[in-house]
């Protein structure tokens, strides 16, 4: 079977999380230090260790099969990259910064203005489709400098804690897009190899699913089961197991994890004893 080719960052945050979720997903990448290309001896997978900024030409080349990456390099480079799942990590915002001491009341405020930028090709769409026309400068690194030391007016460039910008004196004023890790794939892919991006991508949705997921189990007395049952935001129907005490069962489900506490009060309220929550590894539907 022809070996899937996959590229990833190859150091940073985004690298680190891409090899935990494939390593969720049972694949175990053999790499050793500044190592560019690793085996995979449990799936037939190569993994790549690239540039970000490189990811979405290898791809549009056929060169790597699918890649793990940011969302907003797919937006500046990737034009034409399929993706096709969003990942819910490493996320991040495209966003407009100007200086502390500036006022700014819309867009409008950046005509005529210098933005220093490492997403020229996003920043010019989005400033054309506002109908603002600004001066750009292309930097590659240390955006945030460019006002400090008279380069620019404003800067645009991905935002996460908002840390960077506080140290700098800058304030955002434009978000732009939300940003996320995406997995997304060649339109030169063959279909031999489709075969295998469907058995990953199968793990991987099972794994996003487990994230997202609790298992919750709960005693209740057996005259309150069914409207317990109804406040569950769970699965198409909970177990209910009879407890060696009579007249009591314990109940069994899984739930959004997001959701637990809009009705945890409630089931107390039922009536709810003993109640638990527990992670899911995987997730099989």
């Amino acid at each position: 079977m022809n070996k899937l080719k996959i590229a990833i960052q190859k150091s940073g945050r985004l690298n680190e999380d891409s090899l935990k979720i494939l390593k969720e997903c049972g694949i175990s990448v053999s790499n050793g230090l500044d190592q560019l290309k690793a085996t995979v001896p449990n799936f037939p997978m190569e993994v790549l260790f690239l540039r970000n900024s490189d990811i979405p030409q290898y791809l549009k080349d056929g060169v790597v099969d699918i890649a793990i990456i940011g969302e907003n390099i797919l937006i500046e480079k990737g034009n034409a990259i399929t993706v096709l799942e969003k990942l819910n990590f490493s996320k991040c915002k495209v966003s407009i910064a100007i200086p502390n001491n500036l006022e700014y009341n819309s867009i409008k405020d950046l005509e005529g203005k210098k933005i220093a930028t490492s997403y020229p090709n996003t920043l010019n769409a989005y400033l054309l489709d506002k109908g603002v026309a600004a001066d750009l400068h292309q930097i590659s690194g240390s955006v945030e400098i460019a006002p400090n030391i008279g380069l620019a007016d404003a800067i645009c460039d991905i935002v996460s804690s908002g840390s960077t910008l506080f140290k700098n004196n800058l304030k955002e004023v434009e978000v732009m897009f939300q940003s996320e890790a995406v997995l997304a794939v060649s339109p030169k892919i063959t279909k031999e190899k489709e075969v295998v991006l469907n058995k990953l991508r199968f793990r991987i949705q099972s794994v996003l699913k487990a994230r997202k997921s609790r298992y919750i189990l709960m005693n209740a007395p057996n005259e309150k089961i069914n409207a317990i049952i109804s406040v569950l935001p769970g699965m198409r129907s909970p177990t209910v197991l009879p407890l060696a005490e009579e007249g009591w069962s314990s109940i069994h489900t899984v739930i959004d994890k997001n959701k637990f506490w809009e009705v945890i009060d409630e089931l107390k309220i039922m009536g709810a004893e003993g109640i638990l929550v527990v992670p899911i590894e995987k997730m099989v539907l």
